[in-house]
């Protein structure tokens, strides 16, 4: 089942100046259709509270509420798919844990994991890391414009249609040059969230995208 994929992910973090909550409100008001919730920190049942609160902004303003990891939430609360961080997840199994119906992201900084991703059945790929990202440790090396060129060139001379989307320390002024490689979309979350004014910095990048 082919789902729908937004060109621009926004990704919330934990940073002291802004709750998630926050955070999910400000990108909607700036238009947001796609919010990805990324907290690693709470247990299960603040994880509820703060999920119950961001679904509900979502659905007011028509946004679709990925949660990054947490796939044991699914039914819990209105969460539209998950985002699997694990790359060596097995997709196949967590299509038939999590149905047809729920979106399901996973992470990639290699082109074979591209293509496995693709082969498994996920719905689109972030692939990453673009450069050098506070978000999250940079574990691998970083791809740059001519890493992202490559693997799309790789994926189109093997008929692979798959939303990839570049992720990891993505700035504002990355967006044309990466769209220009074919990448499907941008995944970004520093350089919105931690921005003098995260609804100014989303606007931003949603014009650079159109």
């Amino acid at each position: 089942m082919k789902k729908y994929i937004e060109k621009l992910h926004f990704i919330t973090h934990d940073i002291p100046q802004l709750s998630h909550v926050e955070q999910t409100q400000l990108a909607c008001e700036a238009g947001a259709k796609w919010i990805q919730y990324r907290c690693l920190t709470k247990t299960e049942e603040e994880l509820l509270n703060e999920i119950h609160e961001v679904s509900s902004i979502c659905d007011d303003w028509g946004a679709t509420l990925i949660v990054t990891n947490h796939v044991h939430l699914k039914g819990k609360a209105d969460i539209q798919g998950f985002h699997i961080e694990d790359m060596d997840a097995d997709f196949i199994a967590l299509r038939r844990q999590l149905g047809e119906e729920v979106t399901i992201g996973g992470s990639s900084n290699t082109i074979e994991g591209l293509i496995r991703l693709w082969e498994e059945g996920a719905d689109y790929a972030g692939f990453g890391p673009f450069g050098v990202t506070i978000t999250k440790p940079n574990v691998a090396p970083m791809l740059g414009i001519t890493g992202y060129a490559k693997g799309l060139s790789a994926l189109k001379k093997l008929n692979i249609d798959f939303p990839v989307l570049a992720v990891g320390g993505v700035t504002l002024h990355d967006v044309t040059a990466l769209m220009q490689t074919g990448i499907f979309g941008i995944a970004a979350s520093a350089a919105i969230n931690q921005a003098d004014d995260l609804r100014d910095a989303y606007e931003a990048f949603y014009t650079k995208l159109l």
